[in-house]
């Protein structure tokens, strides 16, 4: 479409969103025409002078015109203006923001911004004459072609941030620029046209992308397409050339008459306007052709004019070839691929034979210009199509041969074969058909029909010619006997099946269309043509594209079926079907009997189940069976046809398997009418898989009945145990003979595990089994009834008794448990719980237990040596080590609640006396759990509370030699340096003082819990561990423990004495002994006479007393620790008879106040924990309140006082 003008174009605008209007500058006027059919809309007029330019907005809403009156107009899309401002000199151009829609404006002095939101144009100054002008994509920078040969661009606001400068300098004025709109660039691109006839590209940043491209003429007008792809250009060469975007130029797309001073791409089209100097308008419409080659799988096209795209087609890889000018034709073969370029031809090569390679690589050149219409490529050479003309070429560019033809040349493909000798398929427009080889000069004619031929194809065994005519009908031939097989209409293209050779498909109408030998065709829709048939994908191009077309081959599959052609269907179906298809297939092959067939359909599908059908069926055949029905009811059996296969089996004579079949299927219906009234034991066996199958649809009763009903008692029990239905088990078990033991025995359990254990005691007792019966009893603890039957049968005691004490023992009842581990007569047993509670205790840091066990295990001991006379020595061994391990750890459990409690209950003086105390009787081998550091730290700081600085100083000198936990190392580090201001003795009121010899005692003693100078032990307050008046006493030989209570309770006058002591020393041993004399002393206690002495010796020199000596004692002040035998009794006096002494009567410990100075404690005040657990009887007993013995870690209320 062309219009002439009165005046020159020099600006035209197409950019409204939708294309459809064209605004022109042309003289002072605007021309507003529609682009659908060139009408001039409206002429508008407002400017007094040239109109330099126009364009518009991004959104349409606005466009502006410039003019050499010096002022810009803002008109509307309803071709109204709104607004005018000016400049000081004429305006060359404006662009508006495509973001924002600001304005850029620019004339030969300055350049300004408007936008709608601001009121005034903000102008800035310019060094040369603005010429051009184009916002980047994102409306961020306006960049700026100057009549000096520089390009500058600018922020928004006017700001310089790059300068770019042409090599020519004044002498290459930029003439125009534009920024590429593709989205797709990583960066912005500028196009710059010059008068120095060159274009060149550049980024943002002002650095220039590859070299500068010689146009041989001066640029007026550059511009882009929508996205990017192609350039316009025009200029003094009266002609608009086709760029690529990188600059290659692909031709022209009109010549002009004069200078063309603008061209415009309407909008997302291929259409392009053209203004020229003579006020011609042209309006162009761009054509890009599809340029591509196929080869089986293998699709070569052109894409952006200059590169070549190749595509596989199953695996969807792609390579691109770069070949930088204009591509014209390509051709594809194997391995070889032909691309045809203005001045030469590029022969590329695969890099390997592999089928999935896609690197390609340049094998031969041949540098000549070609006039052709259609491109073939083979192993050695190319075929040029010229018209009637088939040229054979080498790759070096030499003709080697060719054909003319009668007619034109309608069609041509390699159909394959050697390399060098492969043939074509040529079909002409006179309707002949001829097979040429490349390396023979006589055509073969095929076939002539009479219409002209449109699209020719060859099956895979070269025996049959598909042909598309001219009048679009598909006609298929037999190539040896010229015979035409069948015809389709609407046909525009055709393909064979390269893997079927009784396959093609074609196309038309909007229709994919396939046949399968002479079936009728199968139908479905599809755009595009038909160009390739591969197994189940047919290759279809669209438009410019091609796509592979995955399309299920169900229909001729189902054709082949219907007559029985299983091995043909096989064939179809693996060219690709569903998985239902495959499934059918296999199914109609099996009832076929045509196993082989059947046996690939289900490994397709992976039917196992139907494989082991057929895997049985062959090996039966191997082995001679032959009858059909047979084979024919399995498979019916396994499809579900359950009455066909059992018609088959009775004809056949097989009505057991029949019968097997019902019963395995739960039809007992069809199972009776098969009987009748037959043999009993195939009745009972039809019930017993009644109740199988009962069972397991959820019915259990039902199946209980029958099981019964049937004498499959075992399996009734296992259901009525499952479902805990104890009423029937009992039902079962008294109807049930007791000579039926595993059914009984079954029954008995599962009552015992349904907490039923009267009905399983009956059960047992019914069966005899006193031994299960005894086990039942136990595990139950029912332990009334298991002594009761223990009583009548000895054999069971261990049975019982065992269970019952690791029972007792388990639930902290440890007397009893050790009585009932001594009448199984199991003492190890005993002594090893005991031992791991001990274990337990210390582990667990519970002392006081720890003590508490170790005081029962000492007894058990002491029981075991009264009863055992040849373990006697041993267990008194032990009883002794057990009683130390229970007064240390009773001790210690105030240290560990006094290091790790936040709060103590014992005072410090009671901390002071228990440090002291575990010091002196730790021995060596220090007792588990028992930390040396917690007792000097305890100590350490006690003493120091006291005024004991000397031992204080000893402890905290001690803790530097042992690990100290990090928690206690600063405490301690602290104490140390404190300690050492304090004087260096310790105070005389914590001195203990023995009360046989009257010595005063350091400290720290290296004799341990000892006076240092008589060697009489310390009797220590189990409360306050201070050290008790008392002084153990023995009795002279021959006077009984029983005689020496009666003498004490005598209470007789004290006799005078004389002579009170007489020292014996033999070589055992050293006796201090109180004789009596017959002189009398008044009044004196014959007792204290002489305990006040210097010893000196180094060992310990008992007090021996005589019946005169018991008489003379009051029961008050004696106490006695009656230790049951093998231990004798021991004796103790107090010296102090106005101070208060409590024992127990099971550990006998003591407890009480030995020293006057300080505060006596009362009956009131509680003992700890007596390690036996128990009250005792005492002589008075008091009882305290709980609160207060809870505060004392005392864990009973009572408290037993006996005042002396």
């Amino acid at each position: 479409m062309r219009h002439i003008l009165t005046s020159e174009v020099r600006k035209c605008e197409t950019k409204n969103p939708d294309g459809t209007q064209l605004i022109l500058a042309a003289g002072n006027r605007l021309l507003v025409y529609d682009t659908s059919d060139g009408t001039l809309l409206q002429p508008l007029k407002g400017h007094k002078d040239t109109v330099y330019c126009v364009a518009y907005a991004k959104d349409g809403k606005r466009f502006a015109s410039g003019s050499a009156d010096k002022s810009i107009i803002i008109w509307t899309s309803k071709l109204e203006g709104i607004l005018k401002y000016t400049h000081n000199d004429s305006i060359q151009c404006v662009s508006y923001n495509p973001v924002t829609h600001q304005l850029a404006s620019c004339s030969s002095s300055d350049f300004g911004l408007w936008s709608p939101e601001q009121k005034s144009i903000s102008k800035h100054k310019s060094s040369s004459k603005i010429i051009c002008c184009s916002w980047t994509n994102d409306g961020q920078y306006l960049a700026l072609g100057m009549f000096n040969g520089i390009i500058s661009i600018r922020n928004k606001n006017g700001e310089e941030k790059v300068k770019i400068e042409r090599p020519g300098g004044s002498l290459s004025p930029v003439w125009s620029i534009c920024w590429n709109p593709s989205r797709e660039e990583h960066n912005d691109i500028l196009a710059v046209a010059d008068w120095g006839q060159k274009l060149s590209f550049y980024q943002l940043s002002g650095k220039q992308i590859g070299k500068d491209r010689v146009l041989n003429f001066d640029p007026c007008c550059i511009s882009y397409f929508t996205k990017g792809e192609y350039i316009l250009l025009g200029g003094s060469d009266k002609q608009v050339s086709l760029f690529t975007k990188d600059g290659v130029r692909l031709g022209t797309v009109g010549e002009q008459n004069s200078w063309v001073w603008t061209c415009r791409v309407k909008p997302d089209s291929n259409y392009v306007v053209v203004g020229c100097q003579d006020g011609t308008i042209s309006f162009y419409q761009l054509i890009f052709s599809t340029v591509h080659g196929l080869y089986k799988d293998r699709y070569a096209y052109r894409d952006s004019m200059t590169d070549v795209i190749v595509q596989h087609l199953i695996t969807e890889q792609k390579v691109r070839m770069k070949c930088k000018e204009l591509v014209k034709k390509i051709a594809i073969y194997r391995n070889r691929l032909a691309i045809q370029l203005p001045e030469k031809i590029l022969i590329y090569e695969l890099y390997s034979e592999d089928s999935s390679d896609m690197h390609y690589r340049v094998k031969e050149r041949i540098v000549k210009k070609f006039e052709c219409n259609l491109l073939v490529v083979c192993a050695n050479h190319i075929i040029l199509c010229q018209e009637k003309r088939l040229q054979c070429l080498s790759f070096s560019g030499v003709k080697e041969r060719e054909w003319q033809m009668e007619s034109l040349i309608r069609y041509i493909k390699v159909i394959g074969g050697p390399p060098g000798r492969e043939g074509l398929l040529v079909g002409l427009k006179n309707g002949q058909i001829l097979k040429i080889f490349v390396d023979n000069l006589f055509a073969i004619i095929l076939l002539k029909q009479a219409t002209a031929v449109r699209c020719l194809d060859m099956s895979a065994s070269r025996k049959k010619l598909a042909v598309v005519d001219e009048n679009d009908t598909c006609l298929v031939y037999d190539i040896d006997t010229k015979e035409l097989l069948f015809q389709e209409p609407n046909a525009n293209s055709v393909a064979w099946n390269t893997q079927c050779e009784d396959m093609l498909c074609f196309s038309g109408g909007g229709y994919l269309n396939i046949k399968a030998s002479t079936f009728p065709v199968h139908r479905q829709k599809l755009q595009g043509f038909v160009v390739g048939y591969n197994g189940s994908k047919i290759f279809c191009l669209h438009v410019f594209s091609i796509s592979a077309v995955e399309v299920p081959q169900s229909a001729p599959m189902y054709q082949y079926l219907d007559r029985k052609m299983f091995k043909e269907a096989y064939q179809i179906a693996c060219l690709g079907v569903t998985d239902t298809d495959w499934h059918e297939l296999a199914m109609e092959a099996l009832e076929g009997l045509d196993f082989e067939t059947a046996k690939k359909a289900f490994i397709r599908v992976r039917d196992l189940r139907y494989l082991e059908l057929i895997s049985s069926i062959e090996e039966r055949k191997k082995r001679g069976e032959t009858n059909k029905d047979l084979f024919l009811a399995d498979v019916f059996s396994y499809q579900g046809k359950f009455h066909e296969a059992a018609k088959l089996y009775k004809r056949s004579g097989h009505e057991n398997l029949a019968l097997e079949m019902y019963t395995d299927l739960r039809m007992f219906e069809y199972v009776k009418d098969f009987l009748g009234s037959g043999d009993p034991k195939e009745i009972k066996m039809l019930i017993t898989k009644q109740a199988d199958w009962a069972r397991n649809i959820k019915e259990p009763k039902a199946a209980v009945e029958m099981y019964i009903s049937a004498g499959e008692h075992v399996k009734a029990i296992e259901i009525c145990g499952h479902h805990g239905w104890v009423d029937m088990l009992i039902d079962i078990a008294r109807k049930l003979d007791k000579a039926e033991r595993e059914p009984l025995l079954l029954c008995a359990t599962y009552l015992k595990k349904l907490d039923s254990p009267d009905y399983a005691a009956e059960t047992y007792l019914k069966m005899g089994d006193l031994k299960s019966l005894v086990q039942l009893h136990v595990e139950t603890q029912r332990w009334d009834e298991a002594f009761a039957l223990g009583e009548k049968h000895p054999e069971f005691k261990d049975d019982i008794y065992v269970p019952y004490a690791q029972w007792l023992a388990e639930n902290d009842r440890f007397e009893e448990a050790q009585q009932a581990f001594h009448k199984a007569g199991r003492q190890r047993e005993a002594v090893q719980v005991l031992e791991q509670l001990t274990d337990n205790a210390v582990a667990e840091s519970r002392f006081n237990d720890a003590a508490y066990y170790y005081w029962m295990l000492s007894m058990q001991c002491l029981d075991i040596a009264q009863a055992d006379p040849a373990q006697k020595d041993v267990m008194l061994g032990k009883f002794h080590h057990f009683q130390r391990l229970a007064e240390l750890y009773h001790a210690y459990h105030a240290i560990h609640r006094h290091t790790e409690d936040p709060f103590s209950v014992h005072g410090p003086e009671t901390l002071f006396n228990i440090s002291r105390f575990l010091l002196h009787s730790l021995p060596k081998d220090t007792p588990s759990g028992i930390s040396k550091v917690k007792i000097l730290f305890t100590l350490a700081k006690q003493s120091k509370a006291l005024g004991a600085y000397r031992l204080a100083r000893h402890a905290y000198d001690k803790l530097q030699g042992l690990y100290i936990p990090a928690r206690f190392q600063k405490s301690i580090e602290l104490g140390t340096l404190t300690i050492r201001a304090k004087p260096f003795h310790d105070s005389e009121e914590l001195v203990p003082l023995c009360y046989r010899c009257s010595t005063n005692n350091p400290l720290l003693n290296n004799l341990g819990n000892v006076c240092i100078n008589c060697r009489q032990p310390f009797v220590f307050s189990a409360s306050s561990y201070d050290v008790l008046h008392l002084v153990e006493f023995c009795l002279e030989e021959g006077i009984t423990d029983e005689e020496a209570i009666s003498l004490i309770d005598l209470e007789a006058p004290r006799p005078k004495r004389e002579d009170r002591q007489r020292e014996t020393i033999n070589n055992s041993s050293q006796i201090l002994q109180l004789v009596e004399t017959k002189d009398s002393m008044g009044d004196e206690d014959p007792f204290t006479a002489k305990l006040s002495f210097e010893q000196g010796g180094s060992e310990f020199v008992p007090v021996m007393v005589s019946r005169l000596v018991l008489r003379s004692m009051s029961r008050r002040d004696v106490i006695i620790k009656r230790w049951p035998p093998p231990l004798r009794w021991q004796y103790f006096r107090s010296l102090l008879p106005d101070a208060s002494i409590t024992m127990c009567p099971s550990c006998f410990q003591v407890g009480g106040h030995s020293s006057s100075s300080r505060v006596l404690l009362s009956a009131t005040f509680p003992l700890p924990r007596c390690p036996s657990g128990r009250p005792g009887h005492w002589e008075e007993e008091h009882i305290h309140s709980s609160k207060l013995g809870k505060r004392l870690g005392c864990p009973r209320p009572y408290l037993h006082s006996m005042c002396i």
